[in-house]
């Protein structure tokens, strides 16, 4: 049996007294999506892409992201020992909807396992096991290509998701928006506002955060099919899930689209769908 002690690895770290700014810029620059957070060199808390994007599309006052503590979207940790089986791992990281679990012997913290590392064990361990129709997700967010926007923005919000699916008006996927699309818009956008201060461009965040999700300006002239990405990958309903949970780890991505024999999406499987499979192995 496989412990949790196996598949650890070494967190990135941040200082609690860090800003906002500081913790996106750590997100985007080392393309990790999660970052513990120290205080008084202790492991304390954990900051995540989902939070902070949360936080920054929702976010309406004028500070700059240099002024907004990090304390402000910090998490608490949740851990476990070192022994605990990945079958236990996976059942917390369900129970508590959390994407990750920090390691901890004799009381002190030596890493950090994620659903990245359970997908990981899945792959190795399981192989020919389970089909990925028989865990993926039926439901999936969605929207037009032609949907502003705002639109977009508030419906991640409402369901606290991480990505949209795209039609276009025959009703055929032509693309995804994810969090990390809409990070690299704020910066992109930022850059093309008159700033006081762009020596971090980070910092310019702050100029279009608003735009997200204003009736006016970008956040309704901007439409899902100028900033979605076109290449929607995708497996088949009887595909091995191993099979597919290594495409997920090739590709850096957290999920995919599930065809029918038709070619059709009836579904998402993503790396928390997977995790659901080692949970209910016994």
């Amino acid at each position: 049996m496989k412990h949790a002690s196996d598949y650890k690895h070494s967190p990135k770290t941040i200082k609690l007294e860090s800003s906002l700014g500081d913790a996106l810029k750590r997100i985007i620059d080392e393309k990790k999506s999660r970052i513990l957070v120290t205080e008084n060199d202790k492991i304390t808390g954990i900051v995540t892409e989902k939070d902070l994007g949360l936080f920054l599309l929702t976010d309406d006052t004028e500070r700059n992201l240099s002024d907004i503590p990090l304390s402000t979207i910090v998490q608490k940790i949740i851990s476990v020992d070192e022994h605990t089986s990945m079958n236990e791992c996976a059942e917390i990281m369900l129970t508590k909807a959390i994407g990750s679990l920090i390691i901890t012997s004799a009381n002190e913290v030596v890493g950090i396992i994620t659903k990245t590392d359970l997908v990981r064990y899945f792959t190795k361990m399981h192989a020919d096991e389970k089909l990925v129709g028989e865990y993926m997700s039926p439901y999936y967010a969605w929207q037009y290509s032609d949907t502003p926007l705002y639109k977009i923005v508030l419906k991640m919000i409402d369901e606290k998701i991480s990505r949209i699916i795209i039609r276009n008006h025959d009703d055929v996927p032509v693309g995804i928006i994810t969090f990390r699309d809409l990070f690299e818009l704020a910066l992109k956008q930022g850059n093309f506002e008159e700033v006081l201060d762009n020596t971090d461009p980070v910092i310019s965040v702050i100029f279009p955060r608003k735009g997200f999700i204003s009736e006016s300006g970008f956040g309704n002239s901007v439409k899902a099919e100028d900033i979605m990405s076109k290449d929607i990958v995708s497996v088949n309903y009887d595909d091995d899930l191993a099979k597919t949970g290594n495409l997920l780890l090739e590709k850096n991505i957290n999920g995919v689209g599930v065809l029918s024999q038709h070619g059709n999406i009836v579904g998402i499987l993503s790396k928390t769908d997977i995790v659901k499979a080692i949970a209910f192995m016994k």
